[in-house]
């Protein structure tokens, strides 16, 4: 799922749940990061497809990228985007943001993509594939994000009311 937007669902979730503790900026730039060896192996036609950032050896050191420049990268953005009650992102957030991100990528593609081998170098099995279905995980991704949506509307609205 190079690039998807459906990784997103469960960190909108996550975020309802862990508003000033993860920070959803860093965890979508995660989701960037993670997918950037799919992308060139799909546009050079070099590589596998889901290779070494699909690893929990990858994912754990592209979480420490992802984290060092997520947090500054998610900054500017908020600022640009007129979010500054947002910043700073706390280093904290950052890194909950970008662990939780790498690890819930590899743990969702490897649910549906069967060339995936998160135990590697160790281990060539993927025991997760074929869990669920492709399109059980769309909906999943697609109702996690869409419950976590209302329940941080409903607590934002709630904290503006009490202040």
């Amino acid at each position: 799922m190079p690039f998807t937007p459906l990784h997103m669902g469960p960190g909108i979730l996550l975020k309802a749940c862990l508003p000033t503790s993860f920070s959803l900026m860093v965890f979508g730039w995660t989701q960037i990061v993670m997918d950037l060896q799919p992308l060139f192996a799909l546009l050079s036609g070099r590589g596998e497809l889901h290779g070494f950032s699909h690893t929990w050896i990858g994912a754990s050191l592209l979480a420490v990228l992802a984290a060092l420049s997520g947090k500054y990268l998610g900054e500017l953005g908020l600022y640009l985007i007129g979010l500054r009650s947002e910043l700073p992102i706390r280093w904290r957030a950052a890194w909950v943001g970008a662990c939780i991100g790498s690890a819930s990528h590899v743990l969702l593609d490897s649910l549906v993509h069967a060339d995936i081998q998160p135990l590697a170098p160790f281990s060539t099995a993927n025991g997760l594939f074929g869990l669920v279905s492709w399109e059980a995980m769309e909906w999943i991704c697609l109702a996690s994000g869409a419950l976590g949506g209302i329940l941080y509307f409903a607590g934002s609205r709630r904290l503006t009311r009490r202040q």
